[in-house]
């Protein structure tokens, strides 16, 4: 399932292509997409396809393709402090992008069918805490994972703000996927091959909109033929967290509050100075008119007045400029990490240093 959009070079150049075909419409989630690369959850072998609009599948690890991603997280509507369940949570993808919207005082639990799988998903969560700058821009609400059949949740789980399901469902699991939600929630998940968003308005009304034809492969079923008993899920307890930990959130969010004062006093809006690229000459000499007509290609040249008769020198000159700027030129300074850097700068011991880092390592 995809291809709707161009393939990009690099995740910034994926999350373009998805924003212009308007998979991705509002800012929370585009800032998720780009703060997290897509490769990073391929398999090394596998991650010359990373940017292609493509689903990826390995033995039981499996991504669903971007622009159906971009669908369930716009559909979502995600908010900080809500409480997310992602059944069929897989490599973790999808749960640490809502991570980074929902923030430290929400709630992101996953279930997944396969160990091996869970466990890919914990080693590509810790890979993100500790090596991406992106993880320092948000306050994050790391995902819980926990193995079983999705269609095995005890009865007495709490129920969640915003429930997605990367399986197919069948109709008969309908009214189970719903009663998950609270009232005022959204159930986003592909139920006869439509992608589907649901709405809990009351405790017994509903509103349910198609958003797009999708093919999943659907839930597989519990199977109860070794012992015959159901193997109930208990999800994660919804925790308080510590003073400690609270403290942590409070210094981060002060020292960026700092960090984006000293901004405004630098540059009088807050806002970054745009990366300086080698400034091209543009000289209005012609134009290039391309006319489709039905599936034939006309191309043509119309010349401007202003042009002085076809100044070959000119001509030359521009061609050599051309060539050399070099792609590396029009390369912005890769971006700082101005929060690291000040807590870091701090005079606290280095265990404080790193616990205020979430342990990154230097």
């Amino acid at each position: 399932m995809g291809g709707a959009v161009s393939a990009g070079e690099d995740n910034d150049e994926l999350i373009d292509n998805l924003k212009e075909a308007q998979y991705i419409r509002t800012e929370l989630v585009e800032q998720a997409f780009r703060a997290i690369d897509r490769a990073d959850y391929y398999l090394e072998e596998f991650k010359e396809n990373a940017y292609k609009d493509l689903a990826w599948k390995h033995g039981n690890i499996h991504l669903s393709a971007p622009c159906i991603y971009s669908e369930v997280m716009e559909a979502l509507d995600l908010q900080p402090g809500l409480s997310f369940l992602n059944l069929g949570s897989g490599t973790g993808y999808l749960s640490s992008m809502v991570g980074l919207i929902l923030g430290p005082f929400g709630v992101n639990h996953g279930v997944e069918l396969h160990s091996d799988v869970i466990e890919y998903a914990k080693q590509k969560l810790d890979f993100f805490i500790k090596t991406s700058d992106s993880f320092d821009k948000f306050e994050f609400c790391e995902p819980s994972f926990v193995i079983g059949n999705c269609l095995e949740i005890s009865p007495d789980c709490t129920q969640y703000d915003r429930v997605y399901c990367g399986a197919g469902v069948q109709k008969e699991h309908e009214d189970y996927m719903k009663n998950l939600l609270k009232v005022g929630g959204i159930l986003v998940m592909p139920l006869e091959e439509k992608l589907t968003k649901i709405t809990r308005t009351g405790p017994s009304a509903w509103e349910t909109k198609k958003i797009l034809a999708v093919s999943f492969a659907p839930l597989i079923q519990p199977n109860h033929a070794d012992s015959g008993k159901s193997r109930l899920v208990h999800l994660p307890p919804v925790a308080v967290r510590s003073l400690q930990d609270l403290a942590r959130i409070a210094i981060r969010g002060t020292i960026k509050k700092l960090i984006h004062q000293e901004t405004v006093g630098k540059s009088g809006n807050g806002l970054k100075s745009p990366p300086r690229f080698k400034r091209r000459r543009v000289r209005r000499r012609r134009m290039e008119t391309i006319v489709f007509l039905d599936k034939e290609v006309f191309a043509s040249r119309i010349s401007n007045p202003s042009d002085d008769n076809n100044n070959s020198e000119d001509l030359e000159d521009d061609t050599q400029e051309e060539e050399e700027t070099k792609p590396s030129e029009l390369k912005p300074d890769p971006p700082v990490n101005f929060l690291r850097e000040k807590v870091l700068s701090l005079p606290l011991p280095d265990p404080l240093k790193y616990y205020l880092l979430y342990y990154r390592e230097k």
